[in-house]
């Protein structure tokens, strides 16, 4: 008999990505994309060193929108649907 073992992991929320990355940009990029929030802690840091600040507008959109596809896509590959 051979055993069968169950392994829980709970969904990650698209809207609770959303509202993280929202308040707090690229920090709130770890709850759905740890290599995401860091590959772009790095950009927002060149982008908004470059541009003064003004750029950081742009790629706090891109972070929101990164976000929500990540944890999107993981829910996807975790539970197929």
């Amino acid at each position: 008999m051979s055993e069968r073992t169950v392994i829980a992991v709970p969904r990650k929320s698209v809207g609770l990505s959303l509202v993280l990355t929202f308040f707090f940009g690229s920090l709130g990029m770890l709850y759905s994309t740890v290599a995401g929030a860091l590959i772009m802690i790095a950009i927002e840091f060149v982008i908004g060193f470059l541009t003064f600040g003004i750029g950081l507008f742009f790629t706090h959109i891109v972070c929101m929108i990164w976000g929500a596809v990540a944890a999107s896509n993981y829910n996807t590959r975790v539970f197929g649907h």
